[in-house]
């Protein structure tokens, strides 16, 4: 087991300076890098044949942005826009197009009985580099019949250095029947040979959109090097958040995967099927399907149907080299995490993952497709070389804290964790609806792991009844966990605190 865990992380951490070398940050300062320029004024009372000043603002957005030279700014005053904008002129190093709100006033860009025309955002950014879209409100852009495949904002096109901040995007919606599409809240799209690269999605608030199979904030494609961080997606259905790969935005399979990525920081809740046609308990909050070199970490995911998922549905496409750490994932409806294919569906699987320092509690709450309890971490088919360590997993009375569905895949370490529920433990390995295991030193014996977990210990979390997932000053979890290198675990736990403190690191998401 030594060995086997000595080459894991050599080669998580191998990939990890991969990405660190290779991808190039969409994150610095909108303010410098919307270096001087000319700002033009938006407001609903100007008029396209005025000069665009403050006193003499133009009327349309789009009017406006074709004014623009690098460096420029448009400034759009509060009100409603019945437009549909694209962004076709780009900026430059050191002087970014920004489209804006002005200070204090909300514009809101309504999409109320416009048509949607194929695939087009009510704000569109395609084959453009250095722009910033901050501040704005897009909404009410709905699908109503099948051609129709709207977005709230939509980047593709080979799009470089694009930040999206503290945007607000709600009721982008696919709602005809019957279901056989969806439609997205925001979509970073790689669909051509050149990738969409440096892209920050930060600060953004979605929420009350019904995406039918879509997801509400996506990167899926040719899409390398992103961060998509502090944002709140709630009341949504299917996925809240989506690096994916192996579906059709990229026709050519080395390109169709987005890459390089972290998901960090963001909060949500209430993402739930039942709030769509879709019904049951399949939505997710963060999604890693089929993407590779995705870190998520130190996110906040409840009431939701599941709560982080490292897993493919696409035969070829693996969710591969994915980091899950320092989150909480609590009162979700199915399971907490999970990893693998889905059963008798394709054989992507998940490979080469850690899913590590997570704090879980409550999770696994109604049955899984099966009639089978899903459990609080839930290992599916076709799992190959992952690390599941140092997580402090809080099961509810008739919560199954691990299940290992079949006996495909190998070399997986389980090591380290701590596990208590209020009843009897329970686990299952090899098996769909198998025999439960309620003996702890049984359970090692059939995983072939968790050696130096914990089980039986009450973690003393600071509250369940908010819940606080954080721990108390006494709780066994502290300085408990093993420490692993700083590429997988992370330099900072959920709250933004060092890690590991005199080379010690708490079991669960908080130092």
């Amino acid at each position: 087991m030594y060995s086997r865990k000595i080459f894991q992380y050599s080669v998580l951490l191998l990939l990890s300076a991969t990405f660190l070398s290779c991808s190039k940050s969409g994150g610095a300062s909108s303010s410098t890098e919307a270096a001087a320029g000319h700002t033009w004024y938006v407001a609903t009372t100007g008029s396209d044949a005025n000069a665009g000043t403050l006193s003499a603002p133009v009327k349309t957005i789009q009017y406006a942005l074709g004014l623009t030279a690098p460096g420029d700014t448009v400034m759009v005053r509060g009100g409603t826009y019945s437009e549909k904008v694209k962004i076709s002129r780009p900026g430059i190093s050191g002087k970014y197009i920004t489209l804006k709100a002005f200070a204090g006033e909300t514009p809101v860009i309504d999409g109320t009985g416009l048509i949607v025309n194929g695939t087009e955002g009510l704000i569109t950014v395609n084959a453009v580099k250095f722009i910033i879209v901050q501040g704005l409100t897009t909404c009410n852009f709905k699908a109503v019949s099948q051609s129709g495949d709207p977005k709230g904002i939509l980047v593709e096109g080979g799009s470089d250095y694009i930040q999206i901040r503290n945007n607000t995007v709600y009721n982008i919606n696919y709602e005809h029947t019957p279901l056989d599409g969806g439609c997205n809240a925001i979509l970073i799209k790689g669909n051509t040979s050149d990738p969409v690269t440096n892209i920050t999605v930060d600060g953004n608030t979605i929420h009350d959109c019904k995406t039918g199979y879509g997801e509400n904030l996506t990167v899926n494609g040719y899409v390398d090097g992103f961060t998509i961080s502090n944002n709140t997606v709630y009341n949504g259905q299917n996925i809240g958040i989506d690096a994916a790969g192996g579906y059709a935005a990229n026709g050519t399979p080395a390109f169709n995967y987005a890459r390089h990525g972290v998901i960090s920081g963001n909060t949500l809740y209430n993402i739930e099927s039942s709030r769509g046609p879709l019904g049951g308990h399949g939505a997710i909050g963060i999604y890693i399907d089929g993407a590779r070199n995705i870190t998520v970490e130190r996110n906040r995911v409840y009431a939701a149907d599941r709560g982080i998922g490292a897993v493919s549905e696409t035969t070829n496409f693996p969710t591969d080299s994915a980091i899950v750490r320092n989150n909480f994932v609590y009162n979700c409806w199915c399971a907490g995490i999970y990893m693998g294919g889905y059963l008798n569906y394709t054989t992507g699987g998940t490979t080469n993952c850690s899913i590590v320092n997570n704090t879980l509690y409550n999770n696994d709450q109604v049955a899984g497709a099966f009639g089978e309890i899903e459990g609080e971490i839930s290992i599916r088919e076709q799992c190959t070389n992952n690390v599941v360590e140092n997580n402090l997993v809080y099961g509810g009375a008739s919560d199954l804290l691990v299940h290992k569905y079949t006996s495909t895949g190998s070399r997986n370490t389980i090591y380290h964790n701590l596990y208590y529920v209020a009843g009897t433990p329970q686990w299952i390995w090899g098996s769909t609806n198998g025999t439960l295991i309620t003996d702890f030193g049984a359970w090692q014996t059939a995983s072939g792991g968790d050696a130096n977990s914990m089980n039986g210990v009450d973690p003393l979390l600071v509250s369940l009844s908010v819940p606080d997932l954080h721990i108390q000053a006494a709780s066994p979890a502290r300085n408990a966990g093993i420490v692993i290198p700083a590429g997988v675990n992370g330099s900072v736990d959920i709250d933004g605190n060092p890690r590991i403190v005199n080379n010690k690191i708490n079991i669960g998401a908080q130092q």
